[in-house]
């Protein structure tokens, strides 16, 4: 039975990395990521999954970041937390508002929904990496 699984695994692994989808070090290197800390959360009016943050970035000042996460999260728990965030997306408008940002989070097959937090307090606009 161990074997099959570690033959299941390694074909699953070998499966995986066939995939075209790689990207290389430059491309991540490309990709902001900062933490925010979120000063205002409230729903998006008209929306029943959006969340609307005025979020600061330290140096880099406050952005909007609207997030479809309000079937996880209330927007006034989420007030004084601070998050990982991508920050040089571009710019979009979504439901009339322009978010300039993205917020990163896991969730998976079952639903289940994790906001990235750092495990000890750092300054707002720390970029990761």
């Amino acid at each position: 039975m161990e074997n099959e699984n570690i033959k299941k695994e390694e074909q699953n692994n070998k499966e995986y990395l066939s995939k075209d989808e790689f990207i290389n070090i430059d491309d991540f290197a490309k990709i902001d990521l900062r933490l925010g800390k979120i000063k205002d959360a409230e729903l998006v009016e008209g929306s029943e999954k959006l969340i609307k943050c005025q979020v600061d970035f330290g140096e880099l000042g406050e952005r909007t970041i609207v997030s479809g996460i309000a079937k996880y999260r209330k927007a006034e728990d989420l007030v004084g937390k601070s998050f990982l965030y991508i920050v040089n997306l571009k710019p979009r408008k979504i439901f009339g508002i322009e978010s300039q940002g993205m917020l990163v989070a896991l969730h998976n097959e079952q639903d289940d929904f994790a906001m990235l937090v750092p495990d000890i307090e750092i300054e707002p606009g720390t970029k990761a990496g």
